[in-house]
């Protein structure tokens, strides 16, 4: 499948690395307002077309997939103009900036029959389902709670500072400790508390969020943009608990007893670098016919885009250019 990359930025490297090692699917063009960073980008890749401009690619019908991999705060935009103009989207986490965003371009898809969904990782990797099924296994027993953390030392990145690209801690790697307790507790969540410290800008710098769910279970999360932490998620049970190695891409998972023995451990599978599934779920998905992938349904994504305007609705942050 020829995939288009819209956005030429540290991201959008990634991806098209990815691509070229994939068999499935072919770098075919590069998108970016700056045409001599497109060339470059192209020639570094591989990639068959460069455009100096994002409608330029859109409008290519040889462009069956794009990849968007601009800021938060261009992802409605972008992903509307690739729907408009007929194209399947592969949109990058945070798929848009509030659930409003997210329903609209969902109902664009669903009229024009097109298919779209969130890059969010962490739901089409392999050790998502290994970990479902350690949890099926009944191993740690009845659950009770998990803790979730992400942190990186990236508050220096201008857009993460910035309200007019809605920055924040909770749209980059916050998003990422919702969807670890989503795919872990599921959704049935009864009350949240969060606390939050902001940059000089106004945007959140770091947060500690308590979710808590409708079968006794709580979920205690921390992101932040001011250090790095160590990303490990842990899941706790009547009879032991889980550690998940890197929430953001999971690097192994153990178990341990209730006295913390090591009961077992499981390896991540060898990859490119991760990005290939949500790519390669996206081009089965596209193939069936499907508006949607199965790892990661819009239903799920307007429920992490609804926890995240709850929570930034506590906090006082409102971007700039929102109704």
């Amino acid at each position: 499948m020829n995939i288009g990359i819209l956005g030429a930025g540290s991201i959008a490297r990634q991806m098209a690395y990815t691509i070229s090692k994939m068999d499935n699917a072919i770098n075919y063009a590069i998108a970016s307002r700056d045409y001599k960073k497109s060339q470059k980008f192209a020639k570094e890749f591989r990639v068959i077309k460069a455009y100096g401009s994002y409608e330029e690619m859109i409008k290519d019908p040889e462009v069956e997939l794009v990849y968007i991999a601009t800021p938060h705060s261009l992802h409605y935009e972008h992903a509307k103009l690739c729907l408009n103009n007929g194209k399947h989207v592969l949109c990058e986490k945070a798929f848009t900036i509030n659930e409003k965003q997210a329903e609209e371009l969902f109902e664009i898809a669903k009229e024009k029959n097109l298919f779209i969904t969130e890059a969010i990782w962490t739901r089409y990797m392999p050790m998502r389902k290994t970990l479902d099924d350690i949890l099926e296994s009944d191993v740690i027993g009845e659950l009770h709670s998990l803790t979730a953390n992400l942190g990186y030392r990236i508050n220096n990145v201008p857009r993460l500072v910035d309200p007019n690209l809605a920055g924040g801690s909770l749209l980059d790697v916050g998003v990422y400790t919702l969807n670890f307790a989503s795919m872990v507790f599921g959704n049935n969540i009864k009350d949240i508390s969060s606390t939050v410290i902001k940059t000089d800008t106004g945007v959140d710098a770091q947060n500690s969020i308590t979710l808590y769910y409708e079968n006794n279970r709580m979920a205690i999360l921390h992101s932040t943009m001011m250090s790095r932490t160590d990303r490990r998620g842990i899941i706790y049970g009547s009879k032991g608990y889980i550690e998940v190695e890197n929430i953001n891409n999971c690097e192994g998972i153990k178990i341990y007893s209730l006295d913390g023995n090591l009961i077992d451990e499981y390896k991540t599978p060898k990859q490119i670098t991760g990005y290939e599934y949500e790519v390669e779920a996206s081009i089965k998905a596209i193939k069936n016919g499907e508006l949607e992938c199965i790892e990661m349904p819009h239903s799920e994504t307007l429920i992490i885009m609804r926890l995240m305007d709850k929570l930034r609705n506590n906090w006082g942050i409102k971007y700039p250019f929102e109704e």
